[in-house]
């Protein structure tokens, strides 16, 4: 019988790069806020975090993680190259973490962008740039790892560059304008093309609908197999929050 408490998110195990066989049909059956918990922790009724999350959620968190392919670097550079970012998704036990994570934050926090400002970046409101122009002032941004990256080959180091300024965007296509993006490229060149090679670096800037973060602006860089102390020295020795204790 299940418990009908709601218990502790616990930490995934390894998950495999390749399709294994098919879930057991028992498995199939399991409503989607059962699936990759544990028997002795699967509540009757669905958590309070799981309650509203959109179909497309719906349908990541009914997989198991057994199924689940892992992104290979290969398919993250196409999906950048196509601008398809709403095909990112996360592992589907790491999404529910996700989503207690994000659900917590909120009743603690008011919002994620507080929690975010106030104990990720260290910044105050209103957040305003010292520099005249993007990158001029290092103040002005910071990079961050991922704290919640998507399903992707383990190789891949997920980052985060926050800004204090603007990117600006085209208001009829949302995307950066042409200056924005050349601005982004540089400085994605200055720091990380010139220590890591120009085809193990992708960036991406998600459009306003998929951002979990809206009123602080940031854009996303992905490195395939990086040094490990390169990736400590760029992000200030940031550890990620899937992988602390507390969460």
């Amino acid at each position: 019988m299940t418990a009908t408490t709601n218990s502790p998110e616990q930490k995934p195990q390894n998950h495999q790069t390749s399709t294994p066989p098919p879930s057991s049909e028992k498995e199939e059956k399991l409503p989607y806020w059962q699936v990759n918990v544990p028997p002795h922790l699967r509540t009757e009724t669905c958590p309070d975090f799981l309650r509203d999350v959109s179909p497309k959620d719906r349908g990541i968190l009914s997989t198991p993680d057994s199924s689940y392919r892992l992104d290979t670097w290969e398919d993250v550079r196409e999906r950048v190259r196509r601008n398809q970012l709403d095909r990112f998704q996360r592992v589907p036990s790491e999404l529910r973490r996700y989503l207690a994570f994000t659900w917590r934050l909120r009743k603690e926090y008011g919002s994620v962008m507080r929690y975010v400002l106030e104990k990720r970046l260290g910044w105050r409101e209103p957040v305003v740039a010292r520099g005249k122009g993007p990158f001029e002032d290092e103040s002005d941004f910071k990079v961050l790892r991922n704290d919640w990256p998507y399903g992707v080959d383990p190789k891949i180091v997920h980052l985060v560059v926050w800004t204090k300024f603007p990117l600006e965007e085209d208001p009829k296509t949302e995307d950066l304008t042409d200056q924005a993006r050349a601005q982004v490229d540089a400085w994605v060149n200055k720091v990380f093309v010139e220590r890591v090679g120009k085809d193990r670096v992708v960036w991406f800037k998600n459009w306003m609908w998929l951002k979990s973060v809206k009123t602080v602006e940031h854009f996303h860089v992905m490195l395939y197999d990086p040094d490990p102390e390169f990736v400590r020295d760029v992000t200030n020795g940031d550890v990620p929050l899937c992988e602390r204790e507390e969460w």
